[in-house]
């Protein structure tokens, strides 16, 4: 089964909240991911890998056993580069990128292939693939950009919601190219006045997400599965910090059952 090779991670995104104020660093996340036994750490770009702090961080991850996935945003091509030398230096597996977030910044499908392609041969001299995470590209459209050498996909199982595709749909389409899951559950309930809905994430395994389901489509080139969280904000900061370091501890408890490394 691919859940059976894919390996359990921890990510900024699954504490933006802590991040974004100050409350943890680069090294509060790994000593986070040993004491919570994961075995990947993913720098996204809410909280990237600065140039000054990447060697300690790099050899904290060693002396910990803890494999770095490096993430960025955009497709640049001089970007592309400077992170494949970090995740050369890291010894990450993989390049996670993002495109714009919202529904009218999308890209048209001619640039994003124009921008792979360009990639493909640093892709290539590193040895390292790219993983193009979904968010306002079409599932069907990326699945077609993405099937080409060094080149696959982050499945994220709520960023295509933003263009009214639902995590079933975006699963059936980029599975067997997915390379990093982002494991980010939620609910989608009515507003009171039942004039509208209201996404908000949940711990994984407590959302409206079949995660088992997800896991078994997923294919053999599948490495790892991170977390990411969606903690509503609370009345004050530290409530909403408390419920997230209790969201991530429950998430991975529950994630366990069905990833095993």
């Amino acid at each position: 089964m691919p859940e059976a090779s894919m390996e359990l991670g921890i990510g900024t995104y699954c504490y933006m909240w802590s991040l974004a104020e100050g409350r943890m660093d680069a090294g509060a996340l790994l000593e986070r991911a040993s004491t919570l036994g994961v075995k990947r750490v993913q720098f996204g770009p809410n909280f990237p890998l600065a140039p000054g702090q990447a060697d300690d961080v790099i050899r904290e991850a060693r002396r910990r056993s803890l494999t770095l996935e490096i993430g960025m945003a955009g497709l640049d091509t001089e970007e592309i580069r400077r992170q494949l030398e970090l995740c050369r230096q890291a010894g990450a597996p993989l390049l996670r990128t993002v495109l714009a977030e919202e529904a009218g910044q999308a890209p048209p499908a001619e640039w994003i292939e124009q921008q792979l392609q360009a990639a493909v041969p640093w892709l290539e001299k590193a040895r390292i693939p790219l993983a193009l995470e979904n968010s306002v590209t079409p599932a069907v459209e990326l699945e077609r950009l993405l099937r080409g050498p060094r080149l696959g996909a982050t499945l994220d199982t709520a960023n295509s919601l933003a263009i009214c595709e639902g995590w079933r749909w975006v699963t059936e389409h980029l599975a067997p190219l997915t390379l990093c899951f982002h494991v980010k559950d939620f609910v989608v309930r009515r507003e009171w006045h039942r004039m509208g809905f209201r996404v908000e994430g949940r711990p994984a395994g407590r959302g409206q997400l079949d995660i088992p389901w997800i896991l078994s489509k997923l294919g053999g080139r599948c490495q790892s599965a991170i977390l990411e969280l969606w903690p509503p904000e609370l009345a004050t900061i530290d409530e909403t910090i408390e419920q997230e370091q209790s969201w991530v501890e429950e998430s991975i408890a529950n994630l366990r059952r069905w990833i095993l490394k």
